[in-house]
């Protein structure tokens, strides 16, 4: 009997001892918890809840955290976030004291050869439109042609960006978070941003006369000026042999789109 409890005794002393040491040590961290609590602004808070969310790294920025503490503090330029809705920008603006003049914009890819374009040489290496930028330009006879090998497909994390059976990229607006991934890593500056209400666009970057853009691409913009003649608001313009659209005239009435020779300007995705 006495050997037993000398046995409890020795297990149950240093057990009690822990268990009043573990006490002490959740009292003191949760007081220093308390007492060393870094605050973060109430403004911050708030601006990066209306945030994306998305994390891209797309405004510069490791986060949407980051984010929101420039701006917060004057450091950085609404407009740099290309994933928030113009709804949550107008807010933030608000919070901000100031007032969001931007506009929701969307991503296309402003070519549409692919296999209407001829190549320059058949590409068997490793790697994608990147890699073949460095052979020559790429294989595409067109200097600013798509090639097609989903370098923009590889840097999209949402899998918004596919490549066609056409042989060319195309950016779906359903899955597109805007972050501009793909249109930095395109090595030709084919995707860019276009108002989200605007209804066509031309799939053509090409600045060359139109005799020698058809004789390497049966689908590239030629300047005839159909589009700018045929455009009851006057929203087309030739610039340097290529068609513009100025979206703050366009109605998307698709008239330009049905005028076209080459069917180079094409509906949003």
């Amino acid at each position: 009997m006495l050997l037993a409890t000398k046995l409890y005794v020795a297990i149950l002393v240093p057990a009690a001892v822990l268990i009043a040491v573990a006490a002490v040590f959740a009292v003191l961290l949760a007081f220093l918890g308390k007492k060393l609590e870094v605050k973060r602004d109430e403004k911050v808070v708030q601006i990066e809840g209306l945030l994306s969310g998305a994390n891209c790294g797309g405004c510069g920025y490791a986060g949407c955290s980051a984010f929101a503490e420039a701006l917060a503090n004057g450091k950085a330029d609404l407009s740099n976030c290309n994933a928030t809705s113009k709804a949550n920008k107008d807010k933030i603006a608000e919070i901000l004291g100031t007032v969001n003049e931007g506009e929701e914009m969307s991503f296309v890819v402003c070519c549409n050869g692919g296999s209407s374009c001829e190549d320059k040489y058949d590409y068997h290496g490793y790697g994608d439109c990147a890699s073949m930028e460095l052979l020559a330009g790429g294989r595409k006879a067109c200097p600013v042609g798509c090639m097609g090998a989903g370098t923009c497909v590889k840097h999209c994390e949402h899998h918004a960006c596919t490549v066609s059976d056409k042989g060319y990229a195309s950016v779906s607006d359903d899955r597109c978070t805007l972050c501009g991934k793909c249109a930095k890593s395109c090595p030709k500056g084919l995707i860019k941003k276009i108002p989200t209400r605007a209804k066509v666009y031309v799939a053509c970057s090409n600045h060359a006369k139109g005799k020698e853009v058809r004789s390497y691409c049966k689908a590239g913009c030629i300047g005839c000026g159909m589009c700018v003649r045929n455009c009851p608001v006057g929203a087309i313009t030739l610039d340097d042999n290529l068609a513009v659209i100025d979206y703050n005239k366009c109605i998307g009435c698709g008239v330009c789109q049905t005028k076209c020779p080459s069917k180079c300007i094409k509906t949003r995705e």
